[in-house]
């Protein structure tokens, strides 16, 4: 069984945050919460927001869908931990002699999917 949690259009570059999300990947989510817990990133915080979803989400099946009743939420092990790439903000900054630069304000999404087996 598979639960997952998304979390959308976050201010961070999929860059930055795979750097966080590989660190989690294959691990089971109690020891992922506490290996988030000291790693000193902005980028942790996030992650370790939408594991708590994750988890939430599988306690919330386990106790409303009967075809997730042998659900165990304390075996739960990231089966996949992903951060893609969201739409970026395009902004310009005056540069020398009138021209512009570009500035990129890069997004990304985040997706963690649990497993039970």
């Amino acid at each position: 069984m598979e639960v997952q949690a998304i979390t959308r259009n976050v201010r961070m570059s999929a860059q930055k945050m795979r750097e966080v999300v590989r660190q989690i990947q294959g691990l089971p989510a109690v020891r992922a919460q506490a290996v988030l817990a000291v790693v000193p990133r902005k980028g942790a915080r996030l992650v370790a927001k939408t594991l708590r979803s994750a988890i939430a989400n599988a306690a919330d099946l386990k106790e409303h869908k009967k075809e997730y009743s042998g659900l165990r939420v304390d075996r739960l092990v990231i089966k996949e931990a992903l951060a893609q790439t969201a739409a970026s903000y395009k902004r310009f900054t005056p540069k020398a002699r009138g021209s512009a630069g570009p500035i990129i304000k890069r997004n990304c999404h985040i997706k963690i999917v649990l497993s039970d087996e």
